[in-house]
């Protein structure tokens, strides 16, 4: 019996090497040595000492090409070493403790976004040469965007709700066909009285919830006309009203970049066709997304006179939605930035206003200076101003809103007094928040929806398609 025993225990031992023989032979440069995503976590927080937070969901199926080669003494480097190929980055919550998600490819390091600004603004140093490459940009963006050139208008007529009347003010909600079947809708705040010709403020509405039918979208809106504005207040594609046509999701799809740039373009051309518009007096400001959208619109568009984007604007951050960098018009021209193309404005007069709870924290360091040097090369560096709020957050609330207001007044050439106070403070009491549903075209449900309206994300893509059939 003994000699059978050893007999076992050698053949059990034989098949043991053969089993990690095998297991070995797997693990070779042919496959690339791969691991698990899961258990390479696991690993690395043993060896570091760490917690990695993640979904399962972000993890499953995905394995690590030569995951041993990648470990280095830095934790930091070695998490990035084994995410950056698979598209994932860790965000450093506190000491020891991570949470997992996906790569930001539109956020920088401050240092890098800088750098890169820096190696743009070489490429020219007087007016002249920054106009040649102005001159490449513009059209350049017009094409990233598939708008070059620009599709046939519908030859229909915007829909247009009953007026309401407030304290100084009227609203009535416009519906706008964008492309054959594609609506754009909104509130257009207009004077209560209206004499000679007033101007236009396009207020296209950022990533906050409530869209358009916050308090502080109406304040803003409301404010602006009671100064002697007309102030369009509109949804971003799929997004508050456009919601009845496109689904939320269609919104973080590449094409919504373009038929918001689109959507405004639209929206100019209606509200400069209006015989009390004043079309040497155009401004446009948003936050957020918005923001973003708000600074393009000024590079394409010679019409806007002034613009003031909020909490938006940075070297080191591109947008973190496809409908402010989905589209490729940071390829242009040997790359650009948004601060490169929020430079397009000079000379015409441009607000931003910064926080110091985004990522706009840093605008005064170095963005700004930039813009103050282009400005400079047209002799009127005052036309560009920055209002940095060092303990706000990333919103539109007051004082942010006070800044637009100034602004605007200033070179709209708009009654600030009507928003103010006997102490001279902006005094926003007189104007009246509407509910949600006062402020629809359509109908809290569609009822009131054009018999051509299309629906869903294929639907678009064709008609697009069709439209800009060259």
């Amino acid at each position: 019996m003994k000699i059978y025993r050893i007999a076992y225990q050698i053949i059990a031992l034989v098949f043991g090497l053969c089993g990690t023989f095998q297991s070995r032979a797997q693990q070779n440069s042919d496959a690339g040595y791969p691991k698990p995503l899961k258990q390479v976590l696991e690993e690395v927080q043993k060896r570091y000492d760490i917690k990695i937070k993640y979904d399962e969901k972000m993890v499953a199926g995905k394995t690590v090409a030569y995951a041993d080669w990648r470990y280095r003494p830095d934790v930091d480097v070695t998490l990035n070493n084994i995410l950056s190929p698979l598209e994932l980055k860790v965000k450093k919550e506190k000491d020891k403790q991570y949470k997992l998600s996906a790569y930001e490819y539109y956020r920088w390091q401050v240092e890098d976004g800088w750098a890169e600004l820096d190696r743009i603004a070489a490429q020219y140093k007087n007016v002249d040469e920054w106009e040649a490459r102005k001159k490449l940009l513009k059209p350049c963006l017009l094409v990233a965007l598939q708008l070059s050139p620009l599709p046939t208008a519908p030859a229909s007529k915007p829909i247009i709700t009953p007026i309401r009347k407030f304290d100084g003010y009227t609203v009535e909600n416009v519906a706008i066909e964008i492309l054959p079947g594609v609506y754009i809708n909104g509130s257009l705040y207009k004077p209560a009285i209206i004499k000679g010709k007033v101007p236009v403020i396009l207020n296209p509405d950022g990533h906050w919830e409530k869209q358009r039918y916050r308090p502080d979208c109406q304040y803003r809106c409301a404010a602006m006309a009671r100064m002697g504005a007309m102030a369009f207040s509109y949804d971003l594609f799929a997004w508050g009203e456009s919601g009845l046509q496109f689904p939320y999701e269609d919104h973080r799809k590449s094409l919504s970049m373009t038929i918001q740039a689109l959507g405004s373009i639209r929206i100019l051309d209606y509200l400069l066709s209006l015989k009390y518009a004043d079309t040497s007096r155009v401004g446009i400001t948003g936050g957020s997304g918005a923001g973003s959208h708000t600074v393009l619109m000024t590079a394409l568009d010679d019409r806007i006179k002034v613009s003031a984007p909020v909490v938006a604007i940075s070297s080191y951050f591109y947008g973190g939605c496809p409908c402010e960098s989905g589209m490729p018009i940071h390829a242009c021209a040997g790359r650009t930035d948004n601060v490169e193309i929020a430079a397009m404005a000079a000379p015409r007069p441009q607000l931003l206003v910064s926080d110091g709870g985004d990522w706009t924290d840093k605008t005064p360091e170095h963005d700004f200076p930039y813009l103050q040097k282009m400005y400079g090369y047209y002799g009127k560096t005052a036309n560009v101003e920055n209002v940095h709020l060092p303990t706000e957050k990333h919103d539109f609330g007051i004082n942010k809103r006070t800044a637009v207001y100034n602004f605007m007044a200033k070179y709209l050439n708009l009654n600030l007094k009507a928003i103010q106070d006997d102490k001279g403070n902006i005094d926003e009491s007189k104007i009246t928040i509407e509910k949600e549903q006062a402020m629809f075209v359509f109908g809290e449900k569609g009822e009131r929806l054009p018999k051509n309206v299309i629906i869903g994300f294929e639907q678009l893509e064709k008609v697009f398609a069709t439209a800009t059939k060259r």
